[in-house]
């Protein structure tokens, strides 16, 4: 028998980096690669790139110079190993790798990567393969199912990419230029993914997309469905206990998204919609389409829908042009708003988007000491958030054995990590939990009734859907 291959994949940025590198996982499979989590032994390495964090590209381009030097040891040795680059930064600056990396023997974009065993068959006799292309086939019609025994080794909690792409061109983003115009897959094919992980004792599922509730996929019935219909439809596979999606735009919260936070017991009630900034004035700038009170009043209306509903969000600080008038405008909006977490950034120009060519008026000295008070404004309600839910009974679905021996650990509504003393055998399962304090972020409790850990799993929340 012809021994395995090993693959490497280390991923960078978004959820929806971790959910190709999976996908990449399973398309490389029939050719008898298996995953290694070391680089150094492994006989194909890729590196899944994110674009939109600062210096994203020298991080790529650092790792690649460590892979360099594994891989010629691994020619001294009497091995082959090969080096792919996947994702945005492929996307954005192919030929650009090529050139200042000629270790590399993969460049492959995001929209491209069912094409791997074919791109690493023609590097093997061309000596390199680029493929940065759009292909006008959806790759998702190629791309190999993963195996049962590969869905269970995943764990409980699985993503599905529902759409990808984005029509909104925010001054700031290159989502727009490595990932597309948007795109959603249609209903039947998300089902059939869903119904799939369900079968293999996957419980919660996130619906991920570069803009996903701005999904329009076709429906059975021959309509174009909203983000709302579809969450309505998957809440009735048998198996899925909770829903999820990331990540949002303000704009595109419709009626049928709202009705599904308020009549789907199994829609976590925490949403991540990313506001990036509290001032008109600079949102303008960015090109978001929406003001601050446009944000606010989306949040109201989610909360007239879902009383119990938190929220997290994206703020940018030190885009070109933030004053401290437009800086306390966040400030502002982040206190009204209350949040439950938050990820806030130093602006760093991305090559090739319109706020690149803007001129800078912000110090790094004043980038950093905003960042500063904003965080410690997230941390502040973030912590708070946390400790209210001391001396509560939630429930929590178990994930996995936690460091700590003896200890389970799982995840609240509001994804929040929460450790108990139980038996693995509760993985799997919603069970309630009363929280007696808190360590940083994660929770720590008791099982109300310990001996529901000895029960079977709970049965899928019905919808009525």
């Amino acid at each position: 028998m012809t021994p395995p291959r090993k693959l490497h994949i280390k991923s960078y940025g978004c959820q929806m980096n971790v959910y190709d590198a999976q996908r990449m996982v399973d398309t490389l499979a029939p050719d008898g690669f298996v995953e290694t989590a070391s680089a150094e032994d492994a006989d194909l390495v890729i590196l899944n790139t994110c674009h939109i964090r600062e210096k994203a590209s020298e991080k790529v381009y650092s790792e690649l110079g460590r892979l360099r030097v594994a891989k010629d040891e691994a020619a001294r040795g009497g091995r082959t190993m090969q080096i792919a680059v996947a994702g945005c930064v492929a996307q954005a600056e192919g030929e650009e790798i090529v050139r200042r990396a000629p270790v590399v023997d993969v460049v492959v974009g995001p929209q491209s990567y069912h094409h791997l065993p074919e791109l690493l068959k023609r590097a093997g006799h061309d000596g390199r393969a680029i493929e940065t292309e759009f292909p006008a086939a959806d790759k998702f019609g190629f791309l190999a199912q993963p195996k049962p025994d590969a869905i269970r080794a995943r764990g409980i909690s699985a993503f599905v990419t529902v759409q990808e792409g984005c029509d909104k061109f925010c001054t700031f983003c290159v989502v727009p230029y490595t990932r597309g115009a948007e795109v959603s897959r249609p209903v039947a094919k998300i089902v059939d993914d869903v119904k799939r992980l369900a079968d293999n004792g996957v419980r919660e599922l996130t619906l991920i997309g570069q803009n996903v509730n701005a999904y329009h996929g076709g429906g059975p019935d021959g309509q174009s469905w909203p983000l709302g219909r579809l969450l309505e439809h998957l809440a009735q596979i048998p198996g899925i206990a909770r829903l999820r999606y990331s990540t949002s735009h303000p704009r595109d919260v419709d009626d049928s998204l709202i009705a599904a936070h308020r009549d789907l017991p199994g829609l976590m009630p925490f949403v991540h919609l990313p506001v990036q900034s509290g001032s008109d004035r600079i949102l303008a700038a960015m090109n978001r389409k929406h003001t601050a009170d446009d944000y606010r009043k989306v949040i109201d209306r989610f909360r007239a829908a879902c009383q119990d509903i938190a929220f997290s969000s994206d703020f940018i600080v030190g885009f070109p042009g933030e004053t401290e008038q437009d800086f306390r405008a966040t400030l502002a909006l982040v206190t009204q708003i209350g949040y439950a977490a938050a990820y806030s950034f130093k602006y760093s120009a991305r090559p090739g988007t319109p706020a690149a060519d803007m001129q800078e008026t912000v110090s790094l000295v004043e980038m950093d000491q905003r960042l500063e008070r904003l965080q410690e404004l997230i941390d502040a309600q973030q912590s708070a958030f946390n400790k209210a839910a001391i001396g509560t009974t939630v429930d929590v679905l178990f994930e996995r054995e936690a460091r700590n021996a003896g200890q389970i650990v799982g995840r609240t509504a509001y994804l929040q990590p929460a450790h108990v003393m139980a038996s693995p055998d509760i993985i799997g399962k919603i069970l309630p939990v009363r929280i007696d304090s808190l360590e940083r972020y994660s929770l720590l409790g008791e099982l109300v009734t310990p001996e529901l850990a000895q029960r079977p799993a709970l049965s899928p929340i019905a919808t009525g859907a």
